[in-house]
């Protein structure tokens, strides 16, 4: 695809990585595998480890455009959208507003439930609702979150009310405010969006209680299916549900909808990543290749997005 695209339309491409949230390792992985893709696609682009405003300020100089791939909180919150927004400097991935409500689990899924789409019950802990170990309500098991993390860190699967407490303990550690959501038994699943489109779900299997952090990045033993052994209809059913998840949230560009399938065949939504992994092993990369597109091509339709940015601006 790079062949047939005029990469120097892109001018000067700052990737930005790092940052300072928990997933800091993982966004400096994802930003050399996307920088190194750049490069050799001819594509005059430049690594910057971003830890702070002035970096934005000093980008906005020197740079046309931005590859973002800095994960969890600040890079995928919407701080440093809401930066570029200020600056006039086109990025990839979603902007301000879809940014800081998808990095936010609770108001992602209250969201959901408002446009009448499929997430599991839950039960909100934070300063002004604190936990209520005596009405609690859900059936056990259930998993337990910090509201604004990704990569699964501060999250927990328990089975009664004693780890309970000491799950929500542990999240608070990460997050004022904590989302206790109801166990969904069955199959997992997750759907890459790009430019509109749901590409080829795939389905992820792990010895682990869930896809935890260390089943994303550190176990030998997750296997991840793809192309699945759904009745075509059926994918086609959870792609047009996974883009309007996508779409109600205000998402553009590319993103990541995770979801389960429970016993009965019924699909609930869990969560959108919009600055999704992007090492060639993480999982939009993985989809994009069962759909025919390599690495680079994906990373440089990407960063051509920004292009009808730039136009709509």
């Amino acid at each position: 695809m790079a062949d047939h695209i005029d990469v120097k339309a892109l001018g000067k491409v700052a990737v930005l990585m790092g940052g300072t949230a928990a997933e800091r390792e993982v966004s400096l992985k994802s930003g050399k595998a996307v920088l190194d893709a750049l490069v050799s696609q001819g594509v005059d682009a430049e690594g910057i480890d971003v830890v702070s405003v002035e970096q934005l300020l000093d980008v906005a100089k020197h740079y046309d455009r931005v590859f973002n791939v800095v994960h969890g909180r600040w890079g995928e919150d919407g701080g440093i959208q809401a930066v570029l927004d200020a600056l006039d400097v086109p990025y990839t991935g979603s902007e301000m507003a879809a940014s800081a409500l998808t990095m936010d689990k609770l108001r992602t899924k209250w969201l959901w439930q408002g446009a009448g789409l499929p997430t599991p019950e839950f039960v909100r802990v934070s300063e002004t609702q604190p936990f209520d170990a005596q009405g609690f309500s859900l059936r056990f098991p259930v998993i337990v979150k910090p509201c604004h993390e990704g990569s699964s860190i501060g999250m927990r699967k328990v089975e009664n009310l004693e780890q309970l407490i000491e799950a929500v303990d542990y999240a608070q550690e990460f997050d004022y405010e904590v989302l206790i959501e109801q166990w969904i038994t069955g199959r997992e699943f997750t759907c890459a969006i790009l430019d509109g489109e749901a590409l080829p779900l795939i389905e992820l299997r792990t010895s682990h209680s869930f896809y935890d952090y260390d089943a994303k990045y550190l176990a030998n033993d997750t296997q991840y299916i793809c192309p699945t052994d759904l009745p075509v209809e059926r994918e086609v059913d959870i792609q047009q549900l996974c883009l309007q998840a996508f779409d109600v949230a205000g998402s553009r560009d590319w993103g990541r909808v995770d979801l389960m399938m429970d016993a009965n065949g019924h699909i609930w939504l869990i969560e959108l990543n919009t600055v999704p992994g992007m090492t060639d092993h993480s999982l939009v990369p993985m989809a994009a290749k069962a759909k025919g597109i390599s690495f680079e091509q994906l990373v440089v339709k990407l960063l051509m997005l920004t292009l009808k940015h730039t136009k709509e601006s």
